[in-house]
């Protein structure tokens, strides 16, 4: 695999599991160095980097507290000089309720998680970046940011909001050489749809009976839109919110 992003550093918040473990490991497999942050810390992953030869470490974060956002961010410049990538994926799927019924605790664990931790962590990117004189983030919204899913509310007003975020950013950062850009997973096999699941397999034929491709997502598909949007072939692309949906808002 070709190594476009050799002695280039890049940040994946919620990088143990899922979506944002398949980004740290394409990261790597591109020569970059990886910073895992997230709330729990997987050895299985920082193992399979290291099986890659790969350059990574992990940093304990909670998204939605600015300390520790901002210590994540001078833990990578301590320990790599430098900032490069930023995969803001962090985030809750909440719990399930109608409007009426969603309660203050959730909505702010929610919202506080997935849209104020991504405001926490470009704040400090950003920071970085522009003393760098350049930098690339991509931002992790959903297809709940596009459109409405009755009975999560909070979630739908957070990914809805990090696409908004996304664009604001990518507008006022446009001439000072940083590009921001948002990918809007469909239903992709993660932990996060086992608990929306239960892991019921009949439950899970449903949503993939609901994606126009007839299955769902895996989340190197997801990965490799982040890896191009990183990249230098996508140079012309900012402001974005791009579905990796399997046609789901296409419908």
């Amino acid at each position: 695999m070709e190594k476009i992003f050799e002695n280039k550093v890049a940040i994946v918040t919620g990088g143990s599991f899922g979506i944002g473990q398949a980004a740290a490991f394409a990261f790597v497999q591109r020569g970059a160095k990886v910073v895992i942050a997230d709330w729990v810390e997987n050895k299985e992953t920082l193992d399979s980097i290291k099986s890659m030869n790969g350059n990574a470490f992990f940093v304990k974060c909670d998204v939605s507290d600015e300390s520790d956002v901002k210590s994540m961010v001078e833990q990578t410049i301590a320990k790599y000089g430098r900032l490069d990538y930023a995969f803001n994926n962090a985030g809750v799927e909440g719990l399930p309720a109608t409007t009426h019924e969603c309660t203050t605790e959730n909505w702010d664990r929610t919202t506080g998680i997935n849209l104020k931790g991504v405001w926490l962590c470009m704040k400090y990117e950003i920071l970085q970046m522009l003393k760098h004189g350049k930098g690339i983030i991509v931002n992790n919204a959903s297809v709940a940011g596009l459109v409405g899913f009755p009975n999560i509310p909070a979630y739908v007003a957070s990914k809805h909001g990090v696409i908004g975020l996304t664009k604001n950013a990518a507008l006022e950062y446009a001439k000072q050489n940083i590009r921001v850009n948002a990918v809007c997973p469909g239903v992709i096999k993660t932990a996060m749809i086992d608990r929306f699941t239960g892991k019921d397999k009949e439950v899970e034929k449903q949503f993939a009976g609901q994606e126009p491709v007839g299955r769902l997502g895996e989340p190197q598909e997801v990965a490799d839109a982040v890896i191009w949007l990183c990249s230098d072939s996508s140079s012309f692309v900012t402001g974005n919110a791009i579905p990796v949906d399997g046609g789901w808002t296409a419908q």
